[in-house]
Parts: C-alpha cells; sequence; structure tokens
C-alpha cells in the first residue's frame, strides 16, 4: 500500500472522528447531563420526572434556566432590610402555634419579597421567581415550592380534608427556613455589613453567624410557645 493511500485514509478516519464528536457534543447540548445533575441535584430528578423520565427533554429544560438566569448577581441587602427579614420570620414561626395556615402564607410572602430584594425577579411572578432560585438555590427552592401550594391551596380542598394539614403546614415551614436563611446568607461579592466587593459573583459565601431565626430552636419554632427568658 503506497504512502498516498495511507494518508488519505488516515484523513477519512480523521474526518469521520471529528463528526461523529460534533454531532455528539450537539446531541448533548451546551452542557453535560453530569454537570447539570451536580449543579440542580433535587431539581434534576423534579425535571426528569415532570418530563415522564425523558433525560433529554428534561436538560434542555434546565440548560434554558441556566440560560436566562445563571448570570444574575444579587444586590446585597441593608443592614435595615436584612432585621426586619429576620424579625418578620421569627414572627411567623411564633405565629405558627395559634395560626399555622397565616404563618405558612406570611412566609410565602415573605421568601418572595426577600429573594426580590436579593435580585430575583419580582414575587409577583412566580414561576420566574422559582426558576431563577432554582438555578441559584437549587437544593433549597423545594421549601419554597411547598408554602406556595399549600398558601395558594383552595378553601373548599381545605373544606373537604384535602388541604394540607398542619403536620404537612409544619414540614413545609421547616424546609422553607433553608432557603430563608441561604437568601440572608450574604455572597462573597458583599462585604460583611451588606457592601459589594471585588469577589466574583455566585461563589459560595463563608458561613455567617446564625441570624435568629436560625438559632432558634425546632421545638418552640413550629408548635410551641417560646419560652420566657430567665
Amino acid at each position: 500500500m503506497s504512502t498516498g493511500v495511507i494518508i488519505a485514509l488516515i484523513v477519512v478516519v480523521a474526518v469521520v472522528l471529528v463528526t461523529a464528536a460534533v454531532l455528539a457534543l450537539r446531541a448533548r447540548g451546551p452542557q453535560h447531563g453530569g454537570s447539570l445533575k451536580r449543579r440542580f441535584g433535587p431539581e434534576y430528578d423534579l425535571a426528569v420526572a415532570r418530563h415522564d423520565g425523558d433525560t433529554k427533554a428534561a436538560e434542555r429544560e434546565l440548560t434554558e434556566r441556566v440560560r436566562r438566569h445563571g448570570s444574575l448577581r444579587t444586590r446585597p441587602l441593608e443592614s435595615a432590610e436584612r432585621e426586619r427579614f429576620e424579625a418578620r420570620w421569627t414572627a411567623a414561626q411564633e405565629r405558627f402555634v395559634d395560626s399555622p395556615r397565616e404563618a405558612v402564607a406570611e412566609a410565602d410572602r415573605l421568601l418572595a419579597e426577600l429573594a426580590g430584594a436579593r435580585g430575583f425577579p419580582d414575587g409577583g411572578q412566580y414561576e420566574e421567581q422559582l426558576t431563577a432560585l432554582s438555578v441559584h438555590h437549587a437544593h433549597h427552592v423545594e421549601g419554597y415550592r411547598r408554602v406556595h401550594r399549600v398558601t395558594h391551596a383552595r378553601v373548599d380542598d381545605a373544606r373537604d380534608g384535602g388541604g394540607a394539614g398542619t403536620e404537612e403546614m409544619r414540614a413545609s415551614m421547616v424546609e422553607a427556613r433553608a432557603l430563608f436563611e441561604a437568601l440572608m446568607r450574604p455572597a462573597r461579592h458583599d462585604g460583611v455589613d451588606g457592601r459589594r466587593t471585588g469577589t466574583e459573583a455566585g461563589e459560595p459565601a463563608p458561613a455567617p453567624a446564625p441570624t435568629p431565626a436560625a438559632r432558634a430552636p425546632h421545638g418552640w419554632s413550629l408548635g410551641k410557645r417560646r419560652p420566657k427568658e430567665s
């Protein structure tokens, strides 16, 4: 076999391999499934279930979420804002004792307002806000989804016994607190006092001192009255 024929065969094989690689990358989309699964965690599984097990359709949806909201930069909270949100969350937890449904509704409103204050889409656009939150807080966003679902359940469902019971409301409130704490936590591009620094957005911040809501024991915060200080 002549040298020319060998070179021609090598060129043909190389072209075939390159073409196959390009087609494979196009089929997978801009992000590989593994990276999407790591980024979205439980949200990845929910997306797959919503698409009846079609992982490619789920990954297209999640990739679109990243395209739309991945570059979002959060805004820091002023000290006064932070104190107001903390006080409202603590009050909502204590209100759960006597009015669990109202407390969950307040948690729903509070998360919407807090997310808006941090720079996510306005709470009036719930689905869009939830989508953006899922990109940046995928491991905590389910709590917001749950309190919103409980809050907006039809009154008729509750009367017929199909509404959320106290234990379900309690669980949704506890789960929602994880997102509240994540949103209250300064990003690394926020200074200690809430001012922006030069650090890149999107990186996790060092764990701050616990907020009053985070320090509240689960026992009294959702179902028992707060013990009196001695």
